[in-house]
């Protein structure tokens, strides 16, 4: 928790004017000054406890016996980096992606906890936000306003109306995570309108989610209380949003990266850049390490033409300006909190503050906070018997059937397909050869006891399993394979470990990565996560997997908010028709 600025007036007061002494002087900063687009050279910042007291070009008035002083040396220097939509629920505990956030120059984090939500309820969201607390950096966090997508064949767990409204009045919570079930909107269900209606009757913010809508639909959507998106694909869909008033987060994650085809259009356009942002949406481990986080986004704007001063703007300010939190944070000027980045001359941060605190220092981690341990019932949320090859048989009297196949386009977006399979003993075969492969489904939150077996296409990897328990929103675990006893090993494994990815061939597990919280968190370090995702993916890309991030394919397997056909323990779904899909014509 950060100081009151009603409580720290009089001491900020009396240090911007040298009565009294501030704890610590940055000197020789080259400031990105959010508020004029300006970068000025020679700038003094006089910091006193957590916030600001002078900016200016000579702070010495502020010095004294025991003021810390630290010369930036030129460099430039920024208000700490943010990222207004990230899911932190995912591959790492708060505290591990915490460490790798500040590395990054990210000092405040809004987080949106929907697979932990839909895994665990009202009880697993409590238990993430007390493992969000207590670090060095700032994560805010916002109610998941999306689930379930389609109650008519979901299996996650969501919060009730009472629930949402306890949690809301978290002094962390501050609002709704993104409304990505826009047609519950624009058709005006009753349950998601008494929800915005209860997050604006609260004054609180509420995040969205527009892919594939436009037009009349934006229109109700927008006019429905919801102002900010993090899915436009390109600079039309950006303009379309900012022209009728919603705050437009440019999109450069793991699973999608749109920067370099929109900020050249900005800058060529003129666009305002007042309402649009940087996001990561979530970033996996590898790219965290290769890439960066937000920082990233600052330097690449700058190297496609962005001014600095507003590459920091679109970073920090207008993510606070957009969460009404301007006050106290996203830029350096008196009585803002002193959240600091000084970047080395690529943009890489080099020192950073947080609450006038140094926790990075010479691109190493100073901060020492404390290790939570996650409560011991989210270890246990398998809730599986164990599993034989006759669990993945699909039996039939024909010789010859027609599948109703689940055809990867990507890893991400699918389309219905259809395959002409063999039997042997009344047993349907997948079929490698052809590319065609068994997928199945099971609930292992407990909530249903059902399951589901069907036909993949274009696969390519030549094991004989692999199988999930992290798959976005549902309780759902997924298993993909050619050998039904394969099938079964990878299955009874991620039984054992609680949760997690692996990769089975022929009988022998060749890869995996445990995620013992919850079956989407793992409990290790995030040097020991990274090197069993690369580990997962190296093994699946090295049996010929079609994709470079085949860990996306059973995470969207169940998802209810893309196109086109989808699989969970409920069934086969056709998304657009809303309808199961028989596995056999």
């Amino acid at each position: 928790m950060h100081s009151d600025l009603a409580g720290s007036i009089s001491r900020l007061n009396s240090v911007a004017t040298g009565g009294k002494k501030a704890s610590l002087i940055l000197k020789n900063c080259r400031l990105l000054s959010v508020y004029t687009g300006e970068t000025i050279p020679g700038t003094q910042i006089a910091i006193s406890g957590d916030r600001i007291a002078y900016v200016g070009p000579d702070a010495s008035h502020a010095a004294g016996p025991a003021t810390r002083v630290i010369d930036a040396g030129d460099r430039h220097v920024g208000p700490g980096l943010a990222d207004p939509h990230i899911h932190i629920d995912q591959f790492v505990t708060p505290y591990e992606f915490a460490r790798q956030a500040l590395l990054c120059g990210v000092t405040s984090l809004f987080s949106d906890p929907i697979d932990m939500t839909g895994i665990a309820g009202y009880a697993g969201f409590c238990e993430f936000l007390k493992l969000c607390e207590g670090l060095p950096v700032r994560i805010f966090q916002t109610i998941p306003g999306g689930i379930p997508v389609d109650p008519k064949f979901s299996n996650c767990r969501s919060l009730s109306a009472r629930q949402q409204r306890s949690a809301a009045r978290h002094p962390r919570v501050l609002g709704l995570g993104e409304v990505f079930s826009w047609t519950k909107v624009t058709s005006r269900d009753p349950a998601t309108m008494g929800s915005l209606r209860e997050m604006l009757n609260a004054d609180c913010i509420i995040n969205g989610h527009t892919a594939g809508i436009g037009e009349k639909k934006l229109n109700a959507y927008v006019s429905s209380g919801i102002l900010s998106c993090h899915e436009p694909i390109n600079f039309e869909q950006v303009l379309e949003r900012l022209r009728l008033g919603m705050w437009v987060m440019i999109r450069e994650g793991s699973i999608r990266r749109d920067l370099a085809g929109i900020i050249p259009k900005v800058i060529s356009h003129k666009t305002y850049r007042d309402r649009l942002m940087f996001c990561s949406d979530g970033i996996d481990p590898l790219d965290l390490a290769r890439y960066g986080h937000i920082d990233y986004c600052l330097r690449e704007s700058v190297r496609l033409g962005l001014e600095p001063a507003d590459a920091a703007a679109m970073a920090s300010r207008n993510v606070f300006d957009y969460y009404r939190m301007d006050r106290d944070l996203g830029g350096i000027a008196p009585g803002k909190l002193a959240d600091i980045v000084i970047f080395e001359e690529s943009f890489r941060p080099e020192t950073v503050l947080v609450g006038g605190r140094v926790v990075v220092s010479g691109k190493k981690i100073t901060a020492r906070p404390r290790r939570r341990a996650a409560a011991p019932w989210l270890k246990k949320t398998v809730k599986l018997g164990r599993f034989s090859a006759g669990d993945f048989e699909v039996r039939t009297k024909k010789r010859l059937v027609t599948a109703n196949t689940i055809r990867l386009q990507t890893e991400i977006i699918t389309q219905p397909g259809s395959a002409q399979l063999g039997t042997r003993d009344g047993l349907v075969q997948a079929s490698p050869d052809s590319d065609v492969w068994k997928v199945a489904s099971f609930d292992r939150i407990g909530s249903t006891g059902k399951s589901t077996v069907g036909f993949l296409e274009n696969f390519g990897a030549e094991i004989g399993a692999f199988a999930s328990t992290w798959c976005f929103h549902e309780g759902d675990m997924v298993v993909i394979g050619s050998d039904d006893s394969d099938m079964a090993v990878a299955a009874n494994h991620l039984i054992k470990n609680q949760g997690g990815l692996v990769v089975v061939k022929s009988g022998r597990v060749a890869a995996s990565m445990p995620l013992q919280i919850a079956g989407i968190v793992s409990a290790r370090t995030f040097e020991r996560v990274s090197e069993d995702f690369e580990g997962v993916t190296a093994a699946l890309g090295d049996s010929g997997c079609r994709f470079p991030r085949p860990h996306m394919i059973p995470l969207f397997l169940p998802f209810l908010a893309l196109p086109s056909i989808r699989i969970l323990s409920s069934g086969i779904v056709d998304v657009k028709r809303r309808k199961y899909v028989r596995p056999f014509e």
